[in-house]
């Protein structure tokens, strides 16, 4: 039987010289405490060094997968005929047996067999002293702790902090030197500010042109795409009401443009740089939020791997750290987003979903940085899908306001009953259109009772007419109908008089009822008021009486006493 046994130096195989020990597993440690006993049992057949050390990590790292390398598969084929092979992992046994059908064992006595040579390891192997396995083993252990981590130089974020802080600083320089342009050279030629809005276009058009005089000589469609801002320029420059410039100040106005066309430029290709490296070092960052503001956030954060620590509320106002704080100190409403504010997702958003759109982007962000820091996986799989979760979330909720507006209830327009009411496979409407009913016009009512006035008036007048033109053909009843209408007029007047005469008569007999009562009621509050004044003049006279009476009976009791005192 034979031992695989793997060493930072290469691989070596063992014979088992008396396999009868290995029964007796608790003895089996007493085999090895010396270097002599341990020759007893077993000995050194052959060994297949490492060539290098990258050799040496691949090998490693195939025997940490249980899969055997191709030089391991070789050196067996070669030794391991028609033996059986001990090895301490027993996925390895079965790729070996499966591949180089090879019979392999594994079990506890093995195990102890591994333990045994391992502790005489240098005895059993000459040539390999304790001085050079010592730093063999201590590189191999890096290179593996390395290759777990998927530790390379493309993956150093401090390249992504530098390039964004330098992108953000060409942008202030950018805009300054490009404001000094436009205001020297806005002194000669103050129209074109307003005539071309780009600061690289200015420039560009200002070198080119340098005195204004020259713009109409000159073809600006390279540098203009329009049409109509190049004729607006020409025009501009013929009636222009700038100063004159001499050659020395147009030539350093010129250098000026070349200064910031210079740094146009070098700004492009940083850009270019900070998106290739972003797409390396954080792909799903990348997809979620863009270039700009993934590399803000881990410049922010200080490193990818202590962005990934943070949780996604930390993320989401990342940024805005003293809004923050001043909030807490003031008690009011904390800041919503931070540097995640400029991602696209949240500037599609309406003003009102900003903060529910921040809060769960934070959150994807917060799994994605995790994924690029700490995965195995180098694509953006994980940043297109949340990305893609986000977009139907925030369509959801533009749904809901949509379907608000419409007036239905459950947040839907309704739009069925339109449909119901076509005719299947036609245009037109199965229930007829209505007509305009006229009758069912609202008019004020002033107006209706003036409406049916009329009428009436309008017969009155027929019927007196029609009695009129059939006076002449009775003559002889004529007399008598104006006699009883006069008589019937008279009966309706006494009637009328008597009738005034009787509520005259009630109302007179009503006064005088309540005059009566008046009276009497007037009568009766003069004998309280009476009775109150006889009773107060009574206790008045009481209250003398009593007063001489003790005044009195003062005077009788000091006599008395004058009269003892004059006795004794």
């Amino acid at each position: 039987m034979l031992v695989l046994f793997e060493t930072p130096a290469g691989f070596a195989l063992f014979k088992v010289l008396d396999e009868g020990k290995l029964d007796k597993v608790e003895d089996l440690w007493k085999e090895f405490t010396t270097s002599d006993s341990a020759r007893k049992v077993v000995e050194l057949k052959a060994f297949n060094k490492f060539e290098n050390t990258s050799d040496a990590l691949s090998a490693a790292t195939l025997i940490i997968d249980s899969k055997p390398s191709k030089s391991l598969r070789k050196f067996l084929q070669k030794h391991c005929e028609g033996e059986t092979l001990a090895v301490a992992d027993s996925k390895l046994g079965n790729a070996i047996k499966e591949k180089l059908k090879i019979d392999c064992l594994h079990n506890s006595a093995v195990m102890e067999l591994m333990r045994g040579l391992r502790n005489q390891l240098t005895e059993l192997i000459s040539g390999l002293g304790a001085q050079d396995l010592g730093p063999m083993s201590l590189g191999l252990s890096h290179s593996l702790s390395r290759y777990k981590l998927k530790f390379s130089p493309e993956k150093v974020d401090t390249m992504i902090i530098q390039a964004i802080g330098l992108l953000d600083d060409l942008d202030k320089e950018l805009n300054t030197y490009a404001m000094r342009v436009r205001e020297w050279y806005g002194w000669h030629f103050p129209e074109l500010t307003k005539i071309v809005t780009d600061n690289i276009q200015y420039a560009k058009v200002v070198k080119m042109m340098g005195n204004r005089v020259n713009a109409v000589n000159l073809d600006f469609s390279e540098i203009l795409s329009d049409e109509e801002v190049e004729a607006q320029l020409k025009e501009a420059a013929v009636i222009s009401m700038g100063t004159e410039v001499s050659g020395i100040d147009l030539l350093n106005i010129r250098e000026l443009c070349d200064q910031v066309l210079a740094l146009s430029e070098y700004r492009a290709q940083l850009y270019d740089y900070l998106r290739s490296r972003m797409n390396t070092i954080a792909p799903n960052l990348t997809a979620l939020v863009g270039e700009l503001v993934g590399a803000r956030l881990i410049a922010h954060g200080g490193s990818l791997l202590n962005l990934a620590k943070q949780p996604g509320s930390t993320i989401q106002i990342l940024g805005a750290e003293k809004a923050l704080f001043r909030a807490l100190k003031t008690k009011h409403s904390t800041p919503k987003y931070g540097l995640i504010y400029h991602a696209s997702l949240i500037g599609q958003a309406a003003p009102k979903h900003k903060g529910k759109i921040s809060r769960s982007l934070a959150a994807k962000t917060a799994l994605a940085i995790r994924y690029d820091a700490l995965g195995d996986g180098e694509d953006n799989s994980i940043g297109l899908e949340s990305r893609l979760k986000l977009e139907t979330r925030l369509r959801v909720l533009e749904g809901k306001e949509l379907g608000k507006s419409a007036g239905s209830t459950k947040g839907k327009p309704k739009i069925e009953m339109y449909e119901k009411d076509r005719k299947k496979g036609a245009g037109a409407l199965m229930t007829p259109a209505k007509t305009y009913n006229p009758a069912a016009d609202v008019v004020l009512g002033q107006s209706t009772e003036e409406t049916t006035k009329k009428p009436e008036l309008a017969s009155k007048k027929r019927k007196h007419h029609e009695v009129e033109t059939a006076a002449p053909t009775e003559p002889a009843e004529e007399p008598i109908q104006e006699d009883g209408d006069q008589e019937d007029r008279k009966k309706k007047k006494k009637k009328k008089s008597k009738e005034i005469e009787e509520t005259s008569a009630v109302d007179a007999d009503g006064d005088k009822k309540k005059k009566k009562k008046s009276k009497e009621s007037e009568e009766a509050a003069s004998t309280a008021e009476g009775e109150k004044k006889k009773k107060k003049k009574k206790s008045d006279a009481d209250g003398e009486d009593v007063g001489m009476q003790t005044e009195e009976s003062g005077k009788k009791d000091k006599k008395k006493k004058k009269k003892k005192h004059t006795d004794e």
